[in-house]
């Protein structure tokens, strides 16, 4: 079966029997490149859906993985201060020289580098959740548990709060 995966999904796949996981990836007929785009397409809720998302650490430029849930926005000022220093997204062709892969497609394993990782703590209200698989249509099943062990990532409070209503109003 892997034979029939695209050469970044065989990468994808191949990590993760080295690492003894359990997920198999999956190649789908729909694209998979967005949250929403993946829940469609595995049939799923948004917020089990593990997106990966590369930042940049001031001022040494250093890149983080953050593993978010798919109905989150990352609160770049939590994330500011878990690592210790001004953060901004990475643009898609640093993202591309580190990790090996494109955005859209960015899995949790297999990265050309070693990176920190993050992982949102919303993920772990799912028995089930979804990562990339290496390219913008490939993606396996994992649990939160799995996710952490396989990235040695760092659970954390990392969305951004909905806004409060006034108070008195």
């Amino acid at each position: 079966m892997e034979e029939e995966l695209s050469p970044s999904a065989r990468r994808v796949a191949q990590a993760l029997a080295a690492l003894g996981a359990g997920g198999r990836v999956r190649e789908m007929p729909a694209s998979t490149r967005t949250a929403a785009e993946a829940a469609r397409a595995v049939g799923c809720a948004v917020g089990q859906i593990a997106k990966s998302l590369v930042f940049q650490v001031a001022p040494d430029g250093r890149a983080v993985l953050v593993i978010a849930s798919g109905a989150n926005r990352v609160d770049e000022k939590k994330l500011a201060l878990l690592l210790g220093g001004p953060v901004r997204k990475a643009s898609a062709e640093f993202v591309r020289e580190v990790t090996g892969f494109a955005v859209g497609g960015v899995p949790p394993v297999g990265l050309r580098t070693a990176l920190d990782v993050l992982i949102d703590e919303d993920l772990f209200r799912y028995g089930e959740i979804w990562a990339a698989a290496g390219t913008p249509r490939a993606v396996f099943a994992t649990t939160p548990a799995e996710l952490a062990r396989l990235t040695a990532g760092r659970v954390a409070r990392l969305a951004e709060e909905p806004p409060q209503p006034p108070a008195g109003g």
